[in-house]
């Protein structure tokens, strides 16, 4: 099988494809993918294919109907060699999508290229026209095209050309270092200033400490690539040999907060090399882009990896205590205002995701399987190093099941992907102790797990520290708003607070309070205000609820609903919760 791929009118953002293939059948399938690994939901990237035609070798058309909203059945009785020729609009730009415009070619194979199932593990080619003063970013090996204009790729399979992003571009930036004898690229396409020494500096240190955390990789060399917008971004997308980041605003790449973030998801979709690109669930072995590729290994695939993208960067001297307690604060808070815990396990809430992928879905059906994840991966390395007495911790589950992913392609594990129960007896096997009560309870079940988190920082002589948010209408009355072209929305409701007893719910909109009119900024200022304004007395508040208007006396109840929280140390700890911290760490406590 083989791609060539040109384009006329980069303005347009239309990308032609000619796919070619020797075809001895009367009737051929021709599949477009309807979904891309590392995305929990469907793409279904055939919306975005104008024309799309079939011909021989001599350039006859053939017939063709269209089976489904991405595969083909072209006629091809008689047929030596198949030509299939389509274009596709790429517009959209973040790390999982393909894009055109004049000033680069950005590819993602998995969301344009068709291939015929049957053959999905045949070899294919790759040829890319594009200027010749353009550089390539790709983790693949590639080779220039003889004519000078473009480059040409040589793929073993459909799965690694889908695993392969490109941009190509006049102006991509790029270094490189090296890491136990493995080159890492960095290239950054769009307007930043990168400081290369600050970044190879930092980039190094969680490079190299993966690296010697995991024994041995699962690529040749890597290959960051990072889009950078100019308008606020943050997504990353893994690959077996690269990642695809998409971050903005350029103007702030190389400091604060922005900085952090590139740091964080450079060293998560790395992490992602071993766990989820090599280390699959069984149901994703091998990946089929044509439906869902349901499974509960969510807390693992991205919860363990959201967990290890912050936690590495402190155990490697990248970042400082207090950046990281930041990020795991996040966390933390996203667990506590979640009530969907109570509804739908992390481990359903994976299987779901499916359903309606990124977006919160109905008021409190289902939890975050990174956010989530990311707690329950430090409450399972708590507990194998609290069982162990630290001689082992989730570093040697990651590394067990790598290495039996990694054996052979006829391994238990190697080909055939991990299930639930072969995480559980990992976890077991090295922690020395029975993890049905965690697994059970708490992974498959909705038990409330702040204890089993007090449990978990305590051993490393942290807790859990609460205390009222700031905003009035939030710690008293349980509500949370926008503003939303000047009406107030509300966005969230506490559970049985004054608020959802008083008939109060979510996409409410807020019209009066005490009989002052409420019109609010983006960020609900104004009723924000207004409710620290009247303070702890009785409010009239009149809302609209799907058109109907109504109103509510709320008594506020300070201090009792929305709360912050954060992991702090203990002010009183002995001394084994303090070595207990270092080993954890690498840190004085």
């Amino acid at each position: 099988m083989k791609y060539i791929v040109s384009y006329t009118k980069a303005h347009t953002h239309f990308i032609d494809i000619e796919f070619i293939a020797k075809v001895n059948k009367d009737e051929t399938l021709v599949q477009l993918p309807a979904w891309r690994p590392g995305r929990y939901e469907l793409g279904n990237f055939a919306k975005n294919v104008q024309k799309w035609a079939a011909f021989d070798e001599k350039g006859k058309v053939l017939s063709f109907q269209k089976t489904t909203k991405d595969c083909w059945k072209v006629q091809t009785k008689g047929v030596k060699e198949l030509h299939i020729k389509y274009n596709y609009y790429a517009v959209d730009l973040n790390a999982g999508s393909t894009f055109l415009d004049v000033n680069q070619l950005y590819m993602n194979p998995v969301n344009c290229c068709v291939y015929i199932p049957e053959r999905i593990n045949e070899a294919c080619d790759l040829e890319i026209h594009i200027p010749k003063n353009y550089k390539v970013a790709i983790g693949a090996k590639s080779a220039p095209l003889s004519e000078g204009e473009g480059l040409g790729v040589r793929f073993r399979d459909f799965h690694e050309l889908a695993d392969s992003p490109i941009i190509a571009s006049a102006t991509l930036q790029h270094n490189k270092f090296n890491c136990a004898g493995v080159d890492f690229h960095i290239w950054f396409q769009g307007e930043c200033k990168p400081e290369w020494k600050k970044l190879t500096t930092d980039f190094k240190k969680f490079c190299n400490h993966q690296m010697e955390m995991m024994k041995k990789a699962p690529f040749d060399s890597y290959h960051f690539l990072f889009q950078i917008l100019p308008n606020r971004m943050y997504h990353g997308v893994e690959h077996t040999t690269s990642t695809v980041c998409a971050l903005g605003p350029g103007y702030n790449l190389m400091k604060g907060e922005l900085y952090e973030n590139l740091l964080g998801v450079a060293c998560h979709e790395l992490f992602h090399a071993w766990n989820i690109k090599t280390i699959r669930p069984i149901e994703m072995q091998p990946y089929d882009y044509t439906k869902e590729n349901y499974s509960k290994l969510g807390y693992v695939c991205e919860g363990v990896t959201t967990y290890y993208g912050d936690y590495l960067l402190l155990r490697c001297g990248v970042f400082e205590e207090e950046q990281y307690l930041k990020t795991f604060d996040e966390r933390l808070q996203k667990h506590f205002d979640n009530f969907g815990r109570f509804n739908m396990s992390v481990a359903d809430s994976s299987f779901d995701s499916w359903l309606d992928g990124y977006a919160p879905g109905i008021p409190n059906r289902k939890t975050n399987i990174y956010d989530e994840g990311n707690l329950l991966a430090f409450v399972t390395d708590m507990f194998i190093r609290k069982n162990s007495k630290n001689k082992n911790s989730l570093d040697d589950v990651m590394r067990f099941l790598y290495a039996q992913a990694n054996s052979s392609p006829v391994g238990r594990l190697g080909g055939v992907g991990y299930s639930d129960l072969d995480y559980k007896v990992a976890v077991e096997k090295f922690a020395g102790a029975s993890f049905d009560n965690i697994f059970k309870n708490y992974i498959n079940g909705i038990k409330d797990y702040e204890p089993l988190l007090k449990e978990a920082m305590a051993y490393i002589g942290c807790e859990i520290q609460k205390e009222p948010v700031s905003k009035f209408n939030e710690h008293a009355l349980g509500i949370k708003v926008n503003g939303v072209e000047g009406i107030c929305k509300v966005t969230a409701v506490f559970l049985d607070s004054v608020a959802d007893v008083s008939g109060i719910a979510i996409n409410d909109d807020i019209l009066t309070i005490n009989g002052m009119q409420v019109k609010p900024d983006a960020s609900g200022t104004n009723f924000t205000e207004w409710c620290s304004y009247f303070g702890n007395v009785p409010l009239k508040i009149v809302f609209a609820s799907n058109g109907i208007v109504k109103s509510a006396n709320l008594v506020p109840k300070p201090g009792t609903y929305y709360k912050t929280i954060k992991m702090r140390k203990q002010a009183k700890v002995n001394e084994e919760q303090k070595k207990n911290f270092e080993r954890w760490t690498g840190l004085k406590f």
